[in-house]
């Protein structure tokens, strides 16, 4: 018998391209390293306002700056990244919190598509990805009604104060709990770092034996 999968803990916003990037790596490396991996939808405002950071996308040099750089990590990672044209403006008045709760209902009431969805509201406009991910009308509905109750409301604030007791300040950022200690790594952008801290072979942002093109 082996020796039991090490957990580790994404906690993402589908607001945050970067949170994008380091999903579809550690879901590609799922099924070849030995972890255990943990999806957490949380909430970057809230984030941001209990360690006193601004997005991005509010300071123009890091604005143009992330705008390049996703660019060419679109094409290094193989990710489909496409800004919408009202991006800034929907980080300054749409927010995510709508999206999040709604992933917080797919993780409590259905948390085997929780991956799918999570993929599909990075992809597509929200009101297409219950679809899109295999979730009936029918289940999409009554998750859509449940984004409301203090139950989900609750999930995904305790969701985003345990990143924020890990020492988050953005997303994401991804918790390894190995041997005994837990390792906190801010960024998409660490993954070689992480296969050190696992004793795993970093083989790229698309293991050979994956294919892994969205």
């Amino acid at each position: 018998m082996g020796p039991l999968p090490r957990t580790l803990e994404l906690f993402y916003d589908v607001l945050s391209p970067y949170s994008w990037l380091g999903f579809e790596i550690l879901c590609r490396y799922r099924n070849i390293w030995n972890i255990d991996l943990q999806l957490r939808p949380s909430l970057i405002a809230g984030i941001m306002k209990d360690s006193g950071n601004k997005p991005p996308a509010l300071l123009p040099r890091k604005a143009k700056y992330m705008t390049k750089d996703i660019e060419l990590l679109k094409r290094h990672l193989e990710v489909p990244i496409c800004f919408p044209k009202d991006f800034f403006s929907v980080i300054l008045d749409k927010g995510s919190l709508s999206a999040m709760r709604f992933l917080t209902a797919v993780s409590l009431e259905h948390s085997e598509m929780l991956e799918k969805t999570s993929r599909e509201l990075w992809m597509r406009v929200w009101s297409r990805a219950a679809e899109k991910a295999g979730m009936s009308t029918e289940q999409a509905q009554k998750l859509l009604e449940k984004i409301s109750t203090p139950k989900v409301k609750n999930q995904l604030r305790e969701t985003t104060e345990k990143a924020c007791r890990y020492g988050a300040f953005g997303l994401p950022i991804t918790v390894a709990h190995v041997d005994g200690q837990t390792y906190m790594l801010f960024g998409s952008d660490r993954m070689e770092l992480l296969a050190h801290l696992l004793g795993e072979k970093w083989m790229g942002p698309t293991p050979p034996t994956l294919n892994a093109r969205l």
